[in-house]
């Protein structure tokens, strides 16, 4: 681990020169101004402790006071304005000072109060706005989070990771100081520049309010595609990626002998009574991630019902993990008419608290492990594709099971194809309606929940996802609040599904290229709709028009 740390440390040291950091860099050197000599101490250490808290902690913080992820942030970005606000006006500057000296236990001047105070309260906020250019380090540490599971080693490769991060910082706002006293010209102009960097102080919180910083940051990026590529690749390579690993092994994964975690249910056993690894000892057991509406789990669901009905008298059982994207896929009803409706018969598990998920360190939908007779994890892959290397792969295990038990079934050698078998790959990416990962949304403010009015776009690009008319954003889904709502996406693929439900039915207006399609589609349970079939992959342009009010949008899928 303590490879991890020193890797941590200085993957936030270069931050500073990564295009993440030039959003709250004026915020930054605005620190330099103002009084109290402690303050950009108290700036780093608010940064430092907020950084590492809210990294670890926001999702659970959200789930367990309902207090959403924007709320947070809006607090932060009013207080930056309120800070920005003393460096502009004298007046509030005194009375924050006031405020600031009541809280203090030992006698300072008032300078001094609101220089470390004061500082502690920017720092701690813009430990929450600063969304890092996370390298392979972090984002494990926050994978960890994201599924509840913080550890005494991912704190403390977050706060090295912080703490790194800091010391520039530091260096940036006392280099200013030293700037500012040494040059007497500036040192006349004091007043003026602590006004001048309040009012950055204010403009640069407005515009991380209207999600301005981003789009910057996507700006840059665009012109500059390698700016910044170089930093995290100083964590791509063997070494980090075995303690990676190692700190994401959870304690139930018996990495000595790669024996197989048991399963944790979190709901319903469905077309099935409950199973156990223990007591399917001896078989051969393949364990797949997966949820209904994800279209590249749904594309493993032939091969995986064809392994089922082939195998299963040799050995094989097959299991589906069931861990949901969404909230409505938490419902078994919900799960049950997905099954029936791709037809698997095989066992299916729901892991609603992503226990199992957790206990085999997965990451992923679709993802595939086989299990051997001795209950060994002995092979896995992430994704669609190597369906013939899976399938070798379980022929191999079988005739293993049948050697070791002296049992005389013959396997046929020829694989196994399912009749539904679906080969193409899509080519615009999966597409995400609700606040939190509508980041390809292209006509109004991505990444925010709320009641918005979105206009007629002019101009259409491809791969970016339009809303017209009165939308309400949720985390998960956007929901059109008027009749006159629609959506238009232009797309390269052959075929167009959409995750959508209703809590009453909703007919949709589908046109292709200006172009009426034939039939109308009713939504009404929360599922994944087909909405184009083409004969043939091409580049078309989308428009999905709602009859009545009430439709609910969670992501495009295409193929």
């Amino acid at each position: 681990m303590l490879i991890l740390i020193i890797f941590a440390f200085f993957g936030g040291l270069i931050t500073i020169l990564s295009p993440c950091i030039l959003p709250i860099l004026p915020i930054i050197l605005a620190g330099s101004v103002g009084s109290g000599r402690r303050k950009p101490f108290g700036i780093v250490s608010g940064f430092i402790l907020s950084f590492t808290f809210f990294t670890l902690f926001l999702t659970a913080i959200v789930q367990a006071t309902g207090i959403s992820a924007d709320s947070l942030r809006y607090i932060s970005i009013f207080i930056l304005i309120i800070f920005g606000l003393t460096l502009v006006l004298p007046s509030i500057q005194a009375r924050f000072e006031q405020l600031i000296s009541k809280f203090s236990l030992k006698p300072k001047s008032q300078g001094e109060h609101h220089g470390f105070g004061g500082g502690m309260i920017i720092g701690f906020s813009l430990g929450l706005l600063w969304t890092p250019c996370v390298g392979p380090i972090l984002a494990s540490v926050i994978s960890l989070a994201l599924t509840g599971t913080v550890t005494g080693s991912a704190f403390i490769i977050t706060f090295a990771y912080s703490l790194g991060t800091a010391l520039p910082m530091l260096s940036i706002i006392y280099g200013g100081r030293q700037l500012l006293n040494k040059v007497p010209w500036l040192l006349q102009q004091g007043a003026l520049i602590q006004k001048i960097f309040g009012l950055i102080m204010i403009i640069m919180a407005l515009l991380i309010y209207f999600n301005i910083d981003r789009q910057f940051q996507s700006y840059i990026l665009e012109k500059f595609p390698n700016y910044g590529s170089q930093l995290t690749g100083l964590e791509d390579n063997d070494m980090i990626k075995k303690e990676l690993n190692n700190l994401s092994q959870l304690d139930s994964l018996n990495k000595a002998d790669n024996l197989a975690p048991e399963l944790v249910v979190g709901g319903q056993w469905l077309n099935s009574q409950a199973l156990s690894l223990a007591e399917l000892k001896g078989k051969v057991v393949l364990l797949d991630f997966m949820t209904y509406s994800c279209i590249n789990c749904i594309r493993t669901f032939p091969y995986l019902q064809a392994w089922h009905e082939s195998y299963q008298d040799n050995g094989l059982v097959v299991i589906g993990l069931h861990s949901p994207e969404f909230e409505f896929e938490k419902n078994p009803e919900n799960v049950k008419k997905a099954l029936t409706e791709f037809g698997i018969t095989f066992p299916v598990m729901q892991d609603n608290d992503f226990a199992t998920w957790k206990n085999y360190n997965n990451k992923y939908w679709p993802h595939t492990f086989l299990i051997d007779y001795n209950g060994q994890i002995v092979y896995d892959h992430i994704g669609e594709g190597n369906y013939d290397v899976t399938e070798a792969k379980i022929k191999e295990l079988l005739e293993q099971r049948q050697e070791a038990l002296g049992e005389v079934n013959s396997i046929e050698k020829k694989l196994v194809m399912p009749t539904d078998q679906l080969n193409t790959l899509p080519q615009s990416p999966e597409t995400y309606f609700g606040s939190s990962r509508n980041n390809l949304l292209a006509n109004g403010k991505s990444l925010t929940e709320g009641i918005m009015d979105f206009e007629m776009p002019s101009d259409i690009k491809t791969n970016r996802l339009y809303l017209v008319g009165k939308w309400r954003i949720y985390p998960e889904y956007a929901e059109n609040i008027d009749n006159d709502a629609k959506i238009i996406f232009s797309y390269s693929a052959k075929k167009v599904f959409l995750v959508a439900g209703a809590d009453q039915a909703v007919d949709l207006k589908i046109k292709q290229d200006g172009q009426d399609i034939a039939d109308h589609i009713k939504v009404s349970d929360e599922q994944l709709y087909t909405l184009i079939q083409n004969s043939a992959p091409g580049n078309h342009t989308i428009e999905i028009i709602p009859q009545s009010a009430g439709f609910r949008a969670f992501t495009f899928t295409f193929e």
